[in-house]
């Protein structure tokens, strides 16, 4: 039996529906390129079909990769299958998933048809996807509540179709790591050939055991791990691809499973994702939490200072949780902040590494040292934002705890292109800051969310805040850093603000979930 196992990263397709997680075309870009750095062996970039924009991003990714694997998921159907194509097509090593479901439930209440003619329109929608590609991907939805022996049925046939890989998810984590285990040995074992195709799993967490499903998955064959960066994605999400990862990369004696993942690039990739949805790692978050490394018990520390290993298991720079405090400030140059920006990952043009430069230089003269989590901040906020329909120029916020004047708010944004000001009173500060932006843009949605976190440690940390907005049926996150919060927090609701006209103007999504 192979022990290489092959991870598939769905953060940019399943990931990215997950509340509040959506990003814009240079921040997937940004993270695609980050998940190639990983080391992932495949990156589901979308959804083509679900939309004109899904389809634009899933291209430019596919255009962008290089040695990686680029997968693009499609319905069984065949105008979903040729639009996938079309977007995967560019990419040097191309995969369509494809997918259908094969449990009782599904198939009568979902799909409303009959197992046979499931059976037929997984045949028919692998040969077109083979007729291609060879790299194709079929997924049998709801795989955890459907019977073994339909399912090997399936399986036989869309291998002897072209298949080359079969995922049988766990669609909304409802199996238990003993039965789950036992459905996949069926199937491998009675499916006449299984050993024309590697077997794949997609674990949701809605029962907290994406994890480990997705390892007792690997002890009877398995070996694809569909996974996401902290776990993010549908409902309570999916399996974390740094705890399946480092699963593997600690306990290699009980698994004795390869893999090519970078472990060092782990958090620098859960903390770009982090960054660019406005999300915050929890602190408890295993592997990649701030309290992931942090000893606070007496008898620990005593333990840690005699030999580390006796509470420590992994090392934090085994998964990048290197802490450094950079020569980069407000003296440095310009080719020593486009060296440090490179060796982060981020390639910057001339225009671009201008804007950088001018921002390091601000923020040095605020903040005496800078460390890498503050200019990841700094390039995500000035270049990765989406195009700016408005644009903050200028906050101004008074307060008082003394009775009689409210909290004022004075705001300087651009609007269509034109300057406009206003001032006003709230509550506190924040809502009177937001008061007056909503008046300035004509609009006055719903705050459903707002969130404050310390980019790093210290008084004179940049703060990271995150707001979601709803205007009817549409929601949107904004987020923005600044080490003054209320400018921080004036950034993300003009930036929420921003995502909510984008979304408009693109129109509804196909939103659909399969695995």
């Amino acid at each position: 039996m192979n022990n290489r196992v092959y991870f598939f990263d769905t953060t940019l397709r399943d990931g990215e529906q997950s509340p509040g997680a959506t990003m814009n075309l240079q921040e997937k870009l940004r993270l695609a390129h980050q998940l190639e750095v990983l080391g992932v062996d495949v990156m589901e970039a979308g959804f083509p079909a679900s939309s004109p924009g899904d389809f634009a991003s899933v291209q430019r990714i596919a255009a962008q990769a290089g040695d990686i694997q680029v997968a693009g998921l499609a319905r069984c159907v065949a105008n979903d299958i040729d639009r996938c194509w079309e977007a995967v097509k560019v990419a040097r090593h191309p995969r369509i998933h494809v997918f259908l479901s094969t449990s009782p439930l599904h198939m009568r209440y979902k799909l409303r048809k009959d197992p046979e003619d499931v059976l037929r329109m997984a045949v028919e929608g692998v040969k077109r996807c083979a007729a291609l590609t060879d790299n194709v991907e079929f997924s049998c939805e709801d795989f955890s509540r459907s019977e073994g022996e339909f399912v090997c049925r399936v399986v036989e046939a869309v291998i002897n179709a072209g298949a080359t890989t079969i995922n049988l998810p766990d669609t909304v984590g409802y199996a238990e790591p003993d039965e789950y285990a036992a459905l996949l040995d069926y199937v491998i074992k009675n499916t006449p050939n299984s050993d024309k195709a590697i077997f794949s799993v997609h674990c949701h967490n809605d029962l907290g055991l994406a994890v480990a499903n997705t390892l007792a998955a690997f002890k009877v064959g398995v070996r694809q791990a569909e996974v996401t960066l902290c776990g993010i994605g549908e409902r309570a999400g999916n399996a974390s691809l740094e705890e399946v990862v480092m699963n593997l990369h600690v306990r290699h004696d009980h698994f004795g499973l390869t893999h090519k993942i970078v472990t060092e690039q782990i958090y620098p990739s859960c903390r770009l994702l982090s960054m660019t949805i406005g999300q915050p790692i929890p602190n408890n978050k295993a592997i990649v939490g701030a309290n992931a490394f942090a000893h606070e018990s007496g008898i620990h520390q005593d333990g840690m200072l005699k030999n580390r290993e006796t509470y420590e298991i992994m090392t934090p720079q085994s998964v990048g949780r290197t802490e450094s405090s950079l020569v980069i400030g407000k003296h440095s140059g310009r080719n020593a902040v486009r060296s440090k920006f490179e060796s982060m990952g981020y390639t910057l043009d001339d225009a671009q590494l201008n804007v950088v430069f001018e921002a390091v230089k601000k923020l040095a003269d605020r903040k005496k040292t800078l460390l890498d989590d503050d200019l990841m901040a700094l390039v995500q906020e000035e270049i990765y934002r989406m195009p700016d329909r408005f644009r903050l120029r200028h906050v101004s916020v008074q307060s008082s705890d003394a009775g009689g004047v409210p909290p004022t708010a004075a705001v300087l944004m651009d609007v269509d292109g034109l300057e406009r000001s206003s001032a006003g009173f709230g509550v506190g500060p924040v809502d009177a800051l937001f008061n007056v932006i909503a008046d300035l843009v004509g609009r006055q949605p719903d705050l459903e969310q707002y969130a404050i976190n310390a980019v790093t440690g210290g008084t004179d940390a940049q703060g990271e805040v995150t707001v979601r907005l709803r205007d009817g049926d549409i929601s949107a996150v904004g987020r923005g850093t600044h080490p003054d919060i209320f400018v921080a927090s004036a950034r993300a609701y003009v930036n929420a603000l921003n995502h909510l006209f984008k979304k408009e103007q693109e129109g509804p999504r196909l939103h659909c979930q399969h695995d």
